[in-house]
């Protein structure tokens, strides 16, 4: 059974299309109208091995707050969708990525109990039209709207760039692991039966 899902959430700020395939890592087009955050959903989605199609069109004569924040409300909505019923996948997964001089961090459960521990400085405040405290923003929207327990942390670094790129690149490894099947695991991986 395919594990894809497909989110249109239209509001008087952004005009959003997700599709997610969970299983075939072919497809991935990212366009949102903010470069670096583009950049990131892209890692996200090869280091991942995810097809992703993201479109956003956003009210960025504001800012962009709206246009990641309302992506990560989707794509996190999407994933659920796309794990369906949660049988036989692994539920946790961590991952440690380093880029350059930056470490991060990341470990999730996929329990349908949303919550997030973000820990970052991040010293830069933009990268290009990119506000980089949206990045916990984004890492909250999808973590609620997708059921995960996600903890994120960069454990040092300096560059911002650097810490933003691994926090990205290990979620997408992280949520990998997490949604493999393992025929190991009978029925969902819980002692309460259900996830």
């Amino acid at each position: 059974m395919a594990r894809t899902a497909e989110i249109v959430r239209t509001t008087t700020e952004t005009d959003i299309r997700v599709r997610v395939d969970l299983d075939n890592p072919e497809e991935v087009s990212i366009d949102t109208g903010v470069g670096f955050f583009d950049h990131m959903l892209t890692l996200f989605a090869r280091h991942g091995r995810f097809g992703l199609n993201v479109q956003v069109k956003g009210d960025l004569h504001i800012d962009s707050h709206h246009t990641v924040e309302d992506a990560g409300i989707a794509l996190g909505a999407c994933i659920k969708e796309a794990l369906g019923d949660k049988k036989q996948i692994n539920r946790y997964g961590t991952a440690y990525v380093p880029m350059d001089e930056a470490l991060g961090f990341v470990s999730l459960d996929i329990s349908n109990r949303p919550y997030l521990v973000f820990d970052a400085e991040l010293a830069n405040d933009r990268l290009g039209t990119f506000d980089t405290e949206l990045t916990e923003e984004f890492f909250r929207a999808i973590s609620f709207n997708a059921g995960i327990t996600l903890h994120a942390r960069v454990l040092y670094g300096k560059n911002t760039h650097h810490k933003i790129e691994a926090l990205f690149k290990a979620f997408g490894r992280a949520l990998r692991e997490a949604v493999e099947i393992n025929e190991k695991i009978t029925g969902v991986n819980s002692t309460k039966g259900m996830l």
